[in-house]
């Protein structure tokens, strides 16, 4: 049995992918571009505070610590496929 029980895998890890919303992914596919969370918020027309809600959500699920940990973990499953409702 594991100490870390926690549904989170290794950073990055392509099963994170499937948990994600399809509103995480549009905001993993800015973070991954380069964009602020202010430009994220204004592409997909929605406030700046929901944009770190789901970055928040997004580390957690990807299992990091800060947003460059995110982006390079996006760019790890930019080669997975992406699914159908994101």
């Amino acid at each position: 049995m594991h100490a870390n029980s926690s549904s989170a895998g290794s950073p990055g890890d392509p099963v994170a992918l499937a948990t994600l919303t399809p509103t995480q992914m549009r905001v993993l596919r800015g973070v991954r571009s380069g964009l602020l969370n202010k430009q994220i918020a204004y592409d997909l027309g929605i406030a700046e505070a929901t944009v770190k809600a789901h970055m928040t959500a997004l580390m957690r699920k990807l299992n990091v610590r800060n947003r460059t940990q995110v982006a390079i973990a996006a760019q790890a499953l930019a080669g997975q496929p992406i699914p159908a409702n994101a």
